[in-house]
């Protein structure tokens, strides 16, 4: 379990990085990105590539950018410049 939200965590910092609106987010959000990011990915792309904590690295490095670009246009976050 605890595994599971720090590969989540990662997962979302790097979606963040990724898409220049990791400032704004926190641990927390970062978790979520990561977690419901890694479900959205290996559910479209499938389980393909490295895993740990059974997810799929490079699938659940993508849903988490979708995401994260999903909830920034919803909520009008901007990205640093």
């Amino acid at each position: 379990m605890i595994w599971s939200l720090i590969v989540g965590a990662v997962i979302g910092a790097v979606a963040g990085a990724i898409t220049n609106r990791g400032e704004s987010m926190g641990w927390i959000s970062n978790i979520l990105a990561g977690l419901i990011g890694s479900s959205i990915g290996q559910g479209v792309l499938g389980h393909w590539g490295p895993s740990l904590a059974g997810m799929a690295i490079f699938p659940s490095i993508i849903g988490a950018v979708i995401l994260v670009l999903i909830v920034s246009a919803i909520f009008g976050i901007k990205a640093k410049k």
